[in-house]
């Protein structure tokens, strides 16, 4: 019999889940964190997280514990991706390298996602089917998030963006690029159609010191405020579909992201 998920204690343990890819050709290790007692809980909803070997820096198990015991959320399982040696190839938008030719693996990776993670993750929990389905990543794990989420929105709910590499570009600064060159950005406008999904974005005041445009505000910063205006254009409202945290002094490191981690949780999965 399922049980309610406020009717019993939720305490989060946490799994290994191991795929050895074909796609990848390489093994993919993931850090699985669930209620204890998932057996009996229904619903559950699903994060994927990219970088998952960062897990312990961003305290997520800590915070999923202590926003349990708050009752702000929902139960979830959480499935923390590690990177690989080849992390400037997979991540990325899938057909788009940048001018560096970086990214180049990251169609391969959105299929590793499509087909052989997220059977992976219904093999291991048969009995579960995800309320909400929710893909977030971390600088250049954040840009992938994005372009998986907004190019297969049939398999996913929401993304979180933190301090992405929305920079991501086809041509190097100085020798013929514009803004129109950023490659998230193109992805969104280009794309026909507005696909069911929300969005939550965050930057830090610190993220970075480069400034494109000589106007005061850091590139992060500029270029998020940038794809929140295409998702507008597009017909996204704020806050309904658009969620953005501007962190005061927050860098482009894990401290920062772990700051922001409950605000996110809360946004995606709370009550």
């Amino acid at each position: 019999m399922y049980l309610g998920w406020n009717e019993i204690e939720m305490m989060v343990i946490e799994d290994k889940l191991t795929i050895n890819s074909e796609l990848l050709k390489r093994e993919v290790i993931c850090d699985v964190l669930m209620p204890e007692d998932i057996d009996n809980i229904q619903p559950l909803s699903l994060l994927l997280l990219n970088d998952g070997q960062e897990i312990e820096a961003l305290q997520v198990k800590q915070t999923l514990q202590s926003l349990y015991d708050n009752n702000s959320i929902n139960p979830l399982v959480i499935v923390a991706i590690h990177a690989g040696d080849e992390r400037l190839q997979e991540y990325g938008v899938a057909n788009r390298p940048d001018f560096k030719n970086r990214g180049a693996k990251a169609g391969l990776y959105t299929q590793f996602i499509i087909s052989e993670l997220l059977p992976a993750i219904n093999e291991l929990l048969p009995e579960h089917k995800f309320k909400t389905t929710a893909f977030a990543g971390f600088s250049l794990g954040g840009l992938s998030a994005l372009d998986i989420a907004w190019n297969n929105a049939g398999l996913f709910d929401k993304v979180g963006v933190f301090s992405g590499s929305l920079w991501w570009r086809s041509k190097e600064i100085g020798k013929g690029y514009t803004d129109v060159d950023r490659i998230a950005h193109a992805m969104i406008r280009e794309t026909n159609g507005k696909p069911e999904l929300k969005f939550w974005l965050q930057t830090g005041t610190k993220d970075e010191t480069a400034d494109r445009n000589n106007n005061g505000i850091i590139d992060s910063i500029d270029d998020t405020i940038d794809l929140i205006k295409e998702l507008e254009a597009k017909g996204y409202k704020r806050p309904a579909d658009i969620n953005y945290v501007e962190v005061v002094g927050g860098g482009h490191y894990a401290a920062t992201w772990a700051k922001a981690m409950p605000k996110f949780l809360c946004w995606a999965f709370g009550k």
